[in-house]
């Protein structure tokens, strides 16, 4: 048997960096491949993630959180102290592993042979890393689902016959029972109401605004967001030809007045929004606002697109409901994450709108997502009936609540020299407002020479700003409390 070091696995396994799949699950993918190919045989000792994760150039965590989803998958053994090995049969064997591409005698091509449009407004900020602590926007933790409960309803998903039959009648038919069970629990939960006649499934909230965009912005079209913003729905509008313009936001949200005064001098198509929490600032919008938004767009006629990305992290005791729950016009489009606390693949997006409009987007969505995942779709439907999803979101709720808590503590111990902010009453992020004389760019790169990572993208540094925003969801007490004090470290050297 092969020595685990001497095992090529840079040959079939293969990261694509600049992919929007999380590195953690093409390597899940690429392994579960290599064994079903024969790559990795019954019994084969897998290298330490340490060995490993520099073979593949990538963080050792990763590796640690690829291991325990195989184990629980069922595709490796983890043995204490001696490692894990892979426990599944193989299909057909391979005869030869390629150690490399450059026995091929033909390349492939590089680059095309005829010109394209190349476009730079979807040009995003991400960056990629692989330092020990990478900061993010606010993100949940992995760390605190049921891996087994997941995996168990996706598998049992799969081996029940009735649905093994209704599969083959109608692709669709589990995409219709996850509608049926995501309607009622809005209903219930967000204070819709709603049939699955108002309700489409989508891959990703991105994926929801990109298909908004496509159907009901025009070029020319005059979209208003908030003076900070999210960037990536700011692409779509401007890839789809949209003129964008900006509105200023306080601590109650957008500022409504300076709304209606785009409106009375400009014919506005769309007003978007994330009024739980709005991204990045973190500010709630306030009652009285809401109300005189669904008025003047009823009185100017321009759509109010709702992104609800955060609304199952909320603290406090009294939960507000969404802009879509007051709408008796048609005149708000709801979009919003289902299971954004659960693991990537089992999260999915939806649009919630009046009949006609939806009807009209499913004809996108057959041609972008036709077949969909018919057995995920019993998976959560399947969760949320058995009041699963539920139990979750009640149980991290306070977990996040907790290390939100911590974050604003380690602020005020460490930080409080050079840093102000709000609590927020829910959101998985803190926006902190920094001293104009710290340069953030600055701080980024010392951060980085102590293996701490700050993405640029949570920097907002200009003439009239000084804030960052610091997620908290996906750090534990003690990683928050290493992370803060490295960049007092910083600071006070500095």
């Amino acid at each position: 048997m092969a020595s685990p070091v001497s095992i090529p696995f840079t040959s079939f396994i293969v990261l694509e960096r600049s992919s929007a799949t999380p590195i953690y699950l093409q390597l899940v993918t690429q392994i579960i491949n290599a064994i079903q190919r024969g790559f990795l045989v019954k019994g084969t000792p897998l290298p330490g993630t340490r060995t490993l994760a520099s073979v593949l150039g990538v963080n050792r965590n990763t590796l640690v959180v690829v291991y325990e989803e195989l184990e629980a998958l069922g595709w490796i053994e983890i043995v204490p102290n001696k490692g894990a090995f892979i426990l599944q049969q193989t299909i057909n064997r391979a005869e030869k592993i390629p150690s490399s591409t450059k026995n091929f005698t033909i390349a492939y091509p590089s680059k095309t042979g005829y010109d394209f449009e190349k476009s730079q407004l979807l040009d995003t900020p991400f960056e990629n890393s692989n330092h020990t602590l990478i900061l993010n926007d606010g993100i949940p933790d992995i760390r605190l689902l049921s891996i087994h409960q997941l995996t168990q309803s996706y598998t049992s998903s799969l081996k029940r016959k009735t649905h093994q039959n209704k599969n083959d009648e109608n692709p669709q038919n589990g995409r219709i029972y996850f509608k049926e069970n995501l309607s009622n629990f809005l209903n219930l939960t967000r204070g819709l109401h709603i049939s699955t006649k108002n309700l489409l499934i989508t891959r990703s909230i991105e994926m929801g605004i990109y298909i908004t965009s496509e159907i009901l912005i025009s070029r020319g079209d005059k979209v208003i967001v908030g003076e900070l913003s999210y960037f990536t729905p700011n692409m779509i509008f401007q890839n789809s030809g949209a003129q964008l313009l900006t509105v200023p936001v306080d601590s109650e949200g957008i500022d409504v007045d300076a709304v209606q005064k785009l409106c009375e001098n400009n014919k506005i198509r769309m007003l978007y929004l994330t009024p739980h929490h709005h991204y990045p600032t973190t500010a709630t919008l306030s009652a009285q606002r809401r109300i005189e938004l669904l008025r003047l767009s009823q009185i100017y006629g321009f759509i109010i697109l709702e992104d609800d990305y955060e609304y199952d992290f909320q603290f406090g005791n009294n939960q507000v409901l969404p802009l879509a729950s007051a709408d008796t016009e048609g005149m708000v489009v709801y979009i919003g994450s289902f299971g954004r606390s659960l693991a990537p693949g089992f999260r999915t997006g939806f649009i919630v709108a009046p009949e006609n409009l939806i009807v009209e987007m499913q004809k996108f969505i057959s041609i972008l997502d036709r077949q969909g995942d018919t057995f995920m779709d019993y998976a959560l439907g399947n969760l949320i009936q058995e009041g699963d999803i539920l139990r979750h979101i009640k149980k991290t709720s306070l977990i996040y609540k907790e290390r939100r808590d911590v974050l604003a503590q380690l602020i005020d111990k460490y930080l409080n020299e050079w840093v102000n902010y709000t609590l927020p009453t829910g959101g998985l992020a803190i926006w902190t407002r920094w001293d104009a004389s710290i340069n953030l760019m600055k701080l980024r790169e010392d951060c980085l020479k102590l293996d701490l990572h700050i993405p640029k993208h949570l920097l907002y540094q200009n003439l009239k700003i000084s804030a960052m925003r610091i997620g908290f969801g996906s750090f534990t007490p003690q990683e928050l409390e290493f992370i803060i004090h490295k960049i007092f470290k910083i600071l006070r050297k500095s």
